[in-house]
């Protein structure tokens, strides 16, 4: 289970870590008295559980608090990456000299976990050149010993009392990861503020299968308004953040067709199963649901075994007859009932594929276009 970045720093406060001056509000009025109370230029941010906040118009600054009830009233019930925004965090904004990576995670190979850190914050730890950054396993046999909090302080490139400081803050969240059963626990950007250092943002996941033990952890609902869509519809549908939209009929299918957009260079949008015996009128709600969400193409993908081609090229047309659809729809189709599901689609000046990896060449260059 996932945490709001509000959540994730009231547990860092707990365990010795410094964080913001700040306060999560739910309204322009709240956001005002917040911004008032810290007295300086505060960041209002929106508590959404997805990255690119920012590029989503989810942050913004203020310097007095009229600026930040405005910019509470512009975020406040906006959408960012599917998320409607219901909450904020209202905090001050920091003097911020360097920035930095920290996180512990749990490496599956190796059976422990890891403190992954790199002196090259701010940014995404995949981005980052392999040999800037640190991974240093915490046997669960010895745990945390100040001996590998020097040297995860010294790759940051940190010395004196910022050094002892980082040892302490490392202490703290290594304690938390294991208390709270976190799948993650991550600071970036780490930030160094003169003398402090200050955890600017906070990602943190709480291992769904340990919740039983964890009972003062809040209830965070984690699907976007389409995923919640979904499933009431009974899909099985997750958001991915690319730009080619995908229906499959069956999990194995579904991933297979990911990857293959992916090996030709798209990027899919979602990953939605249509199931194995889905009617009509079902295949045509989740078609709504790939629409809704604005890609650049759409790909069917239809293996037809249980589900009928015939079934789903109807599902199709009546969704185009019903609305008009502004993206390129590249359908592949085979199994039961095809020559009759081609047919319909050909009478209707749709192409149909046989053979996967053309038609998800074909989408990937339409996406592209």
């Amino acid at each position: 289970m996932k945490l709001f970045e509000y959540m994730g720093k009231e547990l860092f406060a707990q365990y010795g870590v410094t964080v913001p001056k700040g306060r999560v509000v739910t309204s322009p009025e709240e956001a005002a008295k917040v911004a008032q109370e810290i007295g300086s230029t505060v960041v209002v941010k929106s508590q959404v559980l997805s990255g690119k906040r920012g590029k989503g118009g989810g942050i913004k600054f203020a310097d007095n608090a009229e600026e930040a009830r405005a910019a509470a009233e512009e975020i406040l019930g906006m959408t960012v990456q599917g998320y409607k925004v219901e909450t904020l965090l209202v905090e001050e904004k920091l003097q911020i000299d360097k920035e930095l990576y920290l996180s512990i995670t749990v490496d599956t190979s190796a059976k422990m976990p890891v403190i992954i850190a790199s002196a090259e914050g701010g940014m995404e730890i995949e981005d980052v050149a392999e040999e800037n950054i640190m991974k240093k396993h915490i046997d669960p046999l010895v745990g945390f010993s100040p001996y590998l909090g020097r040297e995860t302080a010294r790759r940051l490139g940190l010395t004196g009392p910022l050094a002892k400081e980082a040892n302490k803050l490392m202490a703290g969240l290594v304690k938390m990861f294991k208390e709270k059963d976190a799948e993650l626990v991550e600071i970036n950007p780490l930030v160094i503020s003169g003398d402090r250092l200050i955890a600017a943002d906070s990602k943190v996941t709480i291992d769904d299968d340990a919740l039983f033990r964890q009972k003062e952890a809040p209830v965070v609902e984690e699907r976007t308004e389409t995923e919640k869509k979904a499933h009431e519809l009974g899909l099985a549908f997750v958001e991915l953040g690319g730009d080619i939209a995908i229906m499959a009929n069956g999990a194995g299918m579904a991933m297979g067709t990911l990857d293959t957009i992916s090996y030709y260079g798209g990027s899919p949008a979602n990953f939605l199963d249509a199931g194995g015996g889905t009617g009509m009128e079902e295949t045509a709600q989740a078609l709504e649901l790939l629409l809704a969400n604005k890609p650049k193409a759409v790909f069917i993908n239809i293996f037809g075994g249980i589900t009928r081609c015939d079934d789903v090229a109807n599902a199709f047309l009546k969704v185009k007859q019903s609305r008009e659809i502004p993206v390129p729809v590249v359908i592949r189709m085979v199994g039961t009932n095809e020559e009759e599901a081609i047919k319909l689609l050909s009478e209707n000046g749709i192409e149909a594929y046989k053979v996967m990896h053309e038609a998800a060449q074909k989408v990937v260059e339409l996406a592209k276009a």
